[in-house]
């Protein structure tokens, strides 16, 4: 008896062992404290001035050496990401910051979108026209739905 009772123990502590199911991450919205769905993918920062990698607490001769050498640098743990609260009712652009698992949100401010990798600008120049625009925000460029071919 005594035997059948450890077997089923370490099959018990075995299988919390192998659990590797992921977890939702522990993003809150601001007002509510409520948890947050995203609703976007990640957009990721970089810096291209020595001053914006100083605002992170990077000494400034390392930054300046860093920006010379290479001409844009990656910001890790750092990105844009648009959230959907429940409570709000609203989707909101975050200005994210992961340390050490855990998520600080802020709403991102209009510059840092110049800093972000894959955006689409959103005040495009009014001279470009509509099937211009269009095209070339396509992902592969291999849409051919817009050209007619006449027979």
């Amino acid at each position: 008896m005594i035997y059948l009772y450890q077997k089923e123990a370490e099959v018990q502590r075995r299988c919390d062992r192998n659990r590797n199911r992921s977890k939702r991450r522990a993003i809150y919205c601001p007002v509510h404290s409520c948890y947050m769905d995203s609703v976007s993918q990640k957009y990721g920062l970089f810096a291209e001035h020595a001053g914006q990698l100083q605002q992170r607490g990077m000494k400034r001769k390392e930054a300046l050496m860093l920006v010379a050498a290479k001409t844009t640098v990656s910001l890790e743990g750092e990105w844009l990401e648009a959230f959907w609260c429940e409570h709000c009712q609203d989707t909101k652009w975050y200005h994210v910051h992961k340390r050490e698992s855990v998520y600080h949100l802020s709403l991102a401010p209009a510059e840092l979108w110049q800093q972000a990798t894959g955006v689409i600008n959103p005040h495009r120049n009014p001279s470009v026209g509509e099937f211009t625009f269009r095209n070339s925000h396509i992902v592969g460029g291999n849409n051919i739905k817009d050209f007619w071919v006449i027979s």
